[in-house]
């Protein structure tokens, strides 16, 4: 993974190793970098005209020459709040983050003369970042994958120059038996005025979108050409002329990522809602007797119609029965109301609503009507 950031005229690319490379704007010329005091970076930033790096493996990070991609051997300083090495860099609202292996810091540009750049007093925050790539900014904040002394594997989202964890209990679990987190990465993008933080765990085909709007996780993805479930096809993203770009993983492919198209390239996109736990206070059973998901309906093409599907488990989770169907209406069938009925007994009821539809779709929410049976 490249991390590149450009201040006008030269655009330079790092990728963790010592090396580095200029793209000179003007021409497009593309050369390695060959100073002595540049030495690679984990991650790259730009802030009042000052390339940002830091320096791999160790606790130092440096900056260029103002307004150039030339370096001196003098401009560097050291993480100094916590003993740990620096594992990347971030600017937001012109401060600069320092992100540790087991602590970050924050400095600003303080306009001193020898090196312009001096720490933030009183900032501290107690966890660190596990791994640079998934260090991504949002909103005038950051979220990446995070560590400390205590543990490790959660998401923090830097708020106020504070550390506050954003992943939930169930993510943290879920995070903790992927064989490795080394190969995550993760961007933000914003849509329809939501802005989103995507992280994904190539080796877990795994993908999570946090929005920060509504402060929900969800699961991204996608299906593979044997009809299973597996991370989103986006491997990065980019603003460009006004569309939202992505690259697949795969195959090179470029996307535009259009909130009013509703398939992947042509590929369904897979749509589940998971429920939380129906259980009475002494875990007597209960009678199920409606569902009734409460969703965008109407939305058909012709004579159409889009299957939706629910699915249950008495078992906690552990096994599903088979799935029953209804449908979500025809075009222009805006009142339809989508109800399951006489869906039997249980002391513990875990349900899930399943679609894929090449259409306009929303869940607003659902409700169960249930009563007590007497044993």
């Amino acid at each position: 993974i490249v991390h590149m950031v450009d201040n006008g005229t030269t655009l330079i690319v790092v990728d963790g190793t010592p090396n580095g490379y200029q793209v000179t704007l003007a021409d497009d010329t593309f050369a390695l970098i060959n100073q002595g005091a540049f030495y690679g970076a984990d991650y790259i930033d730009m802030v009042d005209g000052f390339f940002v790096l830091n320096r791999p493996n160790t606790s130092q990070w440096y900056i260029s020459l103002n307004n150039q991609a030339s370096f001196d051997a003098t401009d560097f300083a050291s993480k100094n709040g916590f003993p740990d090495k620096v594992v990347g860099v971030g600017v937001a609202r012109r401060y600069l983050y320092l992100f540790g292996q087991l602590t970050s810091e924050v400095w600003f540009n303080a306009g001193n003369t020898a090196f312009p750049f001096e720490r933030l007093p009183g900032v501290f925050m107690q966890y660190g970042c596990m791994n640079a790539n998934t260090i991504a900014q949002m909103d005038g904040d950051f979220c990446w994958l995070a560590r400390s002394e205590q543990g490790d594997r959660i998401i923090c989202r830097a708020q106020q120059f504070q550390a506050t964890k954003i992943s939930t209990f169930a993510m943290d679990n879920e995070i903790a038996g992927y064989d490795t987190v080394d190969d995550a990465f993760a961007y933000t993008f914003q849509s329809l005025g939501h802005t989103f933080y995507v992280i994904t765990f190539p080796t877990a085909q795994k993908t999570w979108c946090y929005d920060l709007s509504t402060e929900q996780w969800c699961e991204w993805l996608s299906i593979d050409e044997n009809g299973e479930f597996q991370r989103h096809r986006s491997n990065c993203y980019a603003l460009l002329y006004g569309r939202r770009i992505v690259g697949d993983f795969e195959n090179g492919n470029l996307y535009a990522v259009e909130p009013e198209v509703y398939l992947d390239n042509g590929q369904p996109i897979p749509r589940l809602r998971g429920f939380y736990h129906g259980v009475d206070d002494d875990s007597s059973r209960l009678s199920y007797r409606e569902f009734i998901a409460d969703m965008e309906v109407g939305n058909g093409a012709g004579n159409v119609e889009v299957p939706l599907y629910l699915r249950w488990s008495d078992t906690r989770g552990k096994s599903w029965g088979n799935a029953i169907e209804t449908s979500l209406g025809l075009e222009g069938e805006y009142i339809k109301s989508l109800q399951f009925q006489r869906l039997g007994m249980a002391r513990d009821r875990v349900f899930e609503l399943w679609w894929s539809a090449p259409v306009r779709t929303a869940l607003s929410g659902a409700w169960v009507q249930v009563s007590k049976n007497n044993e």
